[in-house]
């Protein structure tokens, strides 16, 4: 287990993160210019379709302003920053990586979020929370990194309210062995991916009953024909924190989607 996650580690070690950042952003302007989620899009929506597909799981998921929500496996920030702007929540950020995490930490302070927004570096296999803490959790394209699905779903059963709401959208399998390397493992070492039928028996084996369960991989390679149809991606992007693979990577993804081997599933359980 722990080979595997210094793995993980290493795959989103990013170092130096922080500092990329600040040179990157300054194209949108000096570095005490407040900035918006939607400016930070193209950076920090770090799972297909982006922004918009943040957007959608949220909506689905009821989030309200009253809503804890967790952000298991938060990467630097996006999707956290985006419920805390768009519904006025409170928002606790997950990440395994310290690297993501710091990134996370300056990413809000430059949206004036810090007062709703927070992130700490922590396994999703061993969340630090008390039982019964959030009325949701989030988690976008994560658990192809781990291989104990058991254990991850009940963690974020344990932390939820009885009634609680979990939101997940995630790379399935399809048919057929991947072609990496992909945005989250550079080798199938690192890489746990479960067909949509073995992901909602793990799920609901947790304890939760699905609420909505369906199947976006249509709107997925819609968005990666849009993009390879656009040209180069607007700056700054993704690759200011994945490094200068990010388009070997991102290409293999829709090439993944786009032959079937791979699929996109959105899904909101309640927990029992």
């Amino acid at each position: 287990m722990t080979n595997v996650l210094d793995s993980v580690r290493d795959h989103y070690r990013a170092t130096g993160l922080t500092e990329r950042l600040k040179a990157a952003l300054m194209a949108l302007g000096p570095e005490d210019q407040r900035l918006t989620p939607e400016q930070l899009g193209a950076l920090d929506q770090f799972h297909t379709r982006g922004l918009v597909a943040t957007a959608e799981l949220a909506k689905l998921a009821g989030i309200t302003a009253d809503n804890s929500v967790l952000d298991v496996g938060s990467g630097v920030g996006g999707p956290a920053r985006f419920l805390a702007a768009a519904y006025g929540c409170r928002v606790t950020g997950v990440d395994l990586s310290d690297a993501f995490v710091d990134a996370a930490r300056y990413l809000t302070e430059r949206t004036g979020l810090s007062a709703q927004v927070s992130f700490q570096t922590a396994s999703a296999l061993e969340l630090p929370f008390d039982d019964g803490r959030f009325d949701v959790a989030l988690l976008q394209h994560v658990a192809m990194n781990i291989s104990d699905r058991a254990r991850l779903y009940r963690e974020i059963h344990r932390v939820l309210k009885s009634g609680g709401r979990f939101a997940t959208y995630d790379v399935v399998l399809n048919g057929g062995e991947p072609h990496y390397p992909v945005p989250w493992a550079r080798t199938p070492a690192t890489s746990f991916l479960l067909t949509a039928a073995a992901t909602r028996e793990a799920i609901e084996a947790a304890g939760f009953h699905a609420l909505v369960w369906r199947d976006d991989s249509e709107a997925a390679k819609a968005w990666i024909a849009q993009l390879r149809a656009s040209g180069p991606p607007p700056s700054p992007n993704l690759g200011v924190v994945m490094g200068p693979d990010f388009a070997q990577l991102s290409a293999n993804l829709g090439r993944n989607l786009i032959e079937g081997r791979l699929g996109i599933l959105t899904a909101v359980l309640e927990a029992a």
